[in-house]
C-alpha cells in the first residue's frame, strides 16, 4: 500500500480509550491512512519519519475565541497558533461586526481562506449586544441567512443578551434564537451565561442556547452539566476547586478548553490553547484527559467529524511532542504536511492591505478640547433630567434623592455612582461616592476618582457620555482607546484632562488605538488602523508594543492582571455591573441606563 508519509517509533495518542498506543501511522492525501504495529512492510511511503518515541497527538482545536482579541489579522494570528499546534479554530468576529456589520465578518473570512490554520467561523449573534450603544454596523437575521448561504458558518456565536432572552420574549435575540431553530435546527448554538441559575439558567437552555463559557464556579458548573449544557474553560474558570471537580468527576464527555481572549504578548510567550492544556496537567489532570479536551470534545461540540482524533479517514494535523507532561511541541503537521518545527527559524513576513481602503479610516472624531472632558448637571446622562436645563437643584433634586450638602464656600456635593475597578476580574462594582459640584459643574478632578469618557466615532449621532472610576484603575495621567468592547467607540479615562486631551487625540489621528500619557508625555502609542481594532505588523512587533503599553499601564498605577482586557471592557454592557457607553452609565444587572448621580 502507498501512503505519502509513515511515522514510526511514535507514541499515538488514541482518543476513544484515552491512552497512548506504540504504534506506526501512515498519511495520504492529508489524511491518517493506517495506525498499527505495521511499518514499511505494509506501507511503502514517500516520506518516512522516524519519531523516536515521541508522543504525537491530534492538532489543537479551540472553539471560541476572538481573533481581534490579539489585535492582529487572521494571517498573523495563524502565524501564532501553529506553533502553539494549535490546527483549527471556531473565531467569532464579533468586534469587527460591531465596526463593519455584515462587511465586517465577510472581510475576516476572507482573511482567513488562505490561512495555514483552518478557520470555522461563528455568526456573531449580539451585534450590538445591547440597544443601549451606538455601533457601526449590526448584523440582522437577513444578514445570517447571507453568511449561512457561505457554508462557511460553523455555529451561531455566543448569545451574549441573555438578560432580555430571559424577560424579553420578543427581543431581537428572541427572534434571532426563534429563526435559527426554525430554519437552521442543526446548528450549534454558543451561550455567555454569567452567574445564572435556577429557572433563569433552564429558560435560557429552552430558548436553544446550550453553552457557556464564561466565569464558572463549582455550583454553577455542576448546574450547567445537570440541565445538558456543554462548558468551556478558558483560563479564568481553571481555580483549584473547579480543575478538582473537572478531574474527579465523569464529566469528560461536556466540558472543553477555550481561550476566548489572548493578548498578543502572551501568544507569544506562554502560547495559546496548548498553554492551557498544559496548565491543567500542572494542577493534576491526567494528560490524556487534557488533551482529549483540547481535540476530541471540541470537534464533537462543533460537529467536526473529519478532525480531534488520530484514526483513519481524519484529516493528518497532529502534533510531536518532546516531554508529554510539559507538552513540549517539537513539530506541528498540517495535512500531514510539516508546518512549524521548533528546531527550524519561524518567521513571519509583514503583509499589508488585506482589507478594503475604508476599514483604514473607521474612526470618524474631530480632535477633543477642554470642554469635552467637562462632567456638567446640565448634561441629561449626568443628572438624569430630560430637560438639561434649570439650576442645579431643579436638575437633580427629587424627594426620594439624597440631601444636597453644602460647604461654607457656598459649593454643593451631590450622590454619584462610581466605576470601581476590580483586579482579577473584568467585573466592574459600583459605589456611591459624594462628588462636589461648583455652579454646573462636577469638581472631578478635584476627587480621589478619575474621570471615564466615552464618544461615539462613527459619525453616526455623535453621542458622548462622562463617568466616574475608581479601585484598582490609575492614579495619574490618562488612557485612550478605540479597542473598547463590543462598539469600539472612543473610551478615554484620566486623571486631569490635559492627559486625557492628549492621548484622545492621539489615537483619533492614528485611526485606533491605545495611547498612554502622564504630565503630557506619550508614555506608549499602539496603533491599531484597521478598523481601530487591528494591525497589520507581524506577531514579534505587536507583542513587543502591547509589553511596552502594559507596563505604561501598570506605571500610571493600575492594578490588575490583565489591564487591557480590563480596561477595554469598561464598555461593555453585558458583563456587570456599572459599565458605560456613549448612551450613558449602564447598570447591566438591570439592563438600563442609569444617570451619574443618583437619584
Amino acid at each position: 500500500m502507498r501512503a505519502d508519509q509513515l511515522i514510526v517509533n511514535v507514541n499515538v495518542y488514541n482518543s476513544y480509550y484515552k491512552r497512548f498506543e506504540q504504534n506506526n501511522v501512515a498519511v495520504l492525501d492529508g489524511r491518517f491512512l493506517y495506525i498499527g504495529s505495521g511499518g514499511s512492510e505494509l506501507i511503502h511511503a514517500d516520506e518516512v519519519i522516524d519519531a523516536r518515541g515521541r508522543y504525537m497527538i491530534p492538532g489543537l482545536i479551540d472553539i471560541h475565541l476572538h481573533i481581534e482579541s490579539t489585535m492582529v489579522t487572521p494571517a498573523t494570528f495563524s502565524h501564532g497558533l501553529i506553533r502553539s499546534g494549535v490546527t483549527s479554530i471556531v473565531p467569532e468576529p464579533h468586534e469587527m461586526a460591531n465596526v463593519f456589520g455584515l462587511e465586517g465578518v465577510q472581510e475576516m473570512m476572507a482573511a482567513s481562506r488562505e490561512t495555514l490554520v483552518d478557520m470555522f467561523y461563528a455568526i456573531p449573534s449580539s451585534v450590538p449586544a445591547t440597544p443601549m450603544e451606538t455601533t457601526g454596523g449590526s448584523i440582522e437575521i437577513e444578514d445570517m441567512d447571507t453568511l449561512l448561504a457561505t457554508g462557511e458558518i460553523i455555529c451561531l456565536g455566543e448569545i451574549m443578551n441573555y438578560v432580555d432572552v430571559i424577560r424579553d420574549p420578543d427581543c431581537k435575540t428572541n427572534q434571532i434564537l426563534r429563526h435559527i431553530r426554525k430554519n437552521y435546527p442543526e446548528l450549534v448554538i454558543e451561550g455567555h451565561t454569567p452567574k445564572l441559575l435556577g429557572l433563569d439558567l433552564h429558560r435560557l437552555i429552552y430558548a436553544g442556547v446550550d453553552s457557556d463559557h464564561t466565569h464558572q464556579s463549582i455550583e454553577g458548573l455542576q448546574a450547567r452539566i445537570a440541565a445538558g449544557m456543554f462548558i468551556e474553560i478558558q483560563e479564568k474558570s481553571m481555580t483549584p476547586e473547579v480543575m478538582e471537580y473537572l478531574i474527579q468527576h465523569d464529566v469528560k464527555e461536556h466540558f472543553c478548553f477555550v481561550t476566548d481572549d489572548v493578548m498578543p504578548d502572551s501568544l507569544v510567550e506562554r502560547g495559546h490553547l496548548d498553554h492551557l492544556v498544559r496548565k491543567a496537567i500542572g494542577m493534576g489532570m491526567r494528560p490524556e484527559d487534557a488533551i482529549y479536551a483540547a481535540t476530541s470534545t471540541p470537534a464533537a461540540r462543533m460537529k467536526m467529524t473529519d478532525r480531534g482524533s488520530i484514526a483513519p479517514g481524519k484529516v493528518a494535523d497532529y502534533v510531536l511532542l518532546s516531554d508529554l507532561e510539559m507538552l513540549r511541541i517539537d513539530q506541528v503537521y498540517k495535512k500531514g504536511r510539516k508546518a512549524y518545527d521548533d528546531y527550524e527559524p519561524y518567521t513571519q513576513e509583514r503583509i499589508i492591505g488585506q482589507f478594503p481602503a475604508h476599514f483604514y479610516h473607521s474612526v470618524q472624531l474631530q480632535q477633543l478640547g477642554e470642554e469635552d472632558f467637562a462632567i456638567r448637571l446640565s448634561d441629561p446622562k449626568v443628572s438624569g433630567s430630560g430637560e438639561g436645563t434649570g439650576s442645579v437643584v431643579d436638575a437633580v433634586q427629587t424627594e426620594d434623592t439624597p440631601k444636597v450638602s453644602a460647604d461654607l464656600a457656598g459649593e454643593a456635593s451631590y450622590p454619584c455612582r462610581v466605576m470601581m475597578v476590580k483586579d482579577g476580574s473584568t467585573f466592574v462594582e459600583e459605589h456611591i461616592a459624594q462628588i462636589q459640584v461648583a455652579g454646573d459643574e462636577l469638581l472631578w478632578e478635584e476627587s480621589e476618582y478619575g474621570q471615564i469618557a466615552t464618544f461615539e466615532r462613527y459619525g453616526v449621532n455623535g453621542n458622548h457620555a462622562h463617568g466616574l472610576i475608581g479601585g484598582d484603575t490609575i492614579k495619574r495621567g490618562a488612557i485612550a482607546t478605540t479597542y473598547s468592547h463590543d462598539n469600539h467607540n472612543l473610551l478615554v479615562v484620566g486623571r486631569n484632562r490635559k492627559d486625557m486631551i492628549i492621548a484622545a487625540n492621539k489615537v483619533i489621528s492614528s485611526q485606533g488605538g491605545f495611547c498612554v500619557v502622564e504630565n503630557g508625555k506619550v508614555l506608549s502609542h499602539l496603533e491599531l488602523p484597521v478598523g481601530g481594532i487591528l494591525t497589520e505588523e507581524p506577531l514579534a512587533v505587536v507583542s513587543h508594543q502591547v509589553k511596552e503599553l502594559r507596563a505604561a499601564m501598570l506605571s500610571l498605577g493600575y492594578v490588575h492582571y490583565n489591564p487591557i482586557m480590563s480596561i477595554s471592557t469598561h464598555s461593555l454592557a453585558v458583563s456587570p455591573a456599572l459599565k458605560i457607553t456613549d448612551h450613558g452609565l449602564i447598570d447591566v444587572n438591570a439592563g438600563k441606563v442609569v444617570p451619574l448621580v443618583v437619584q
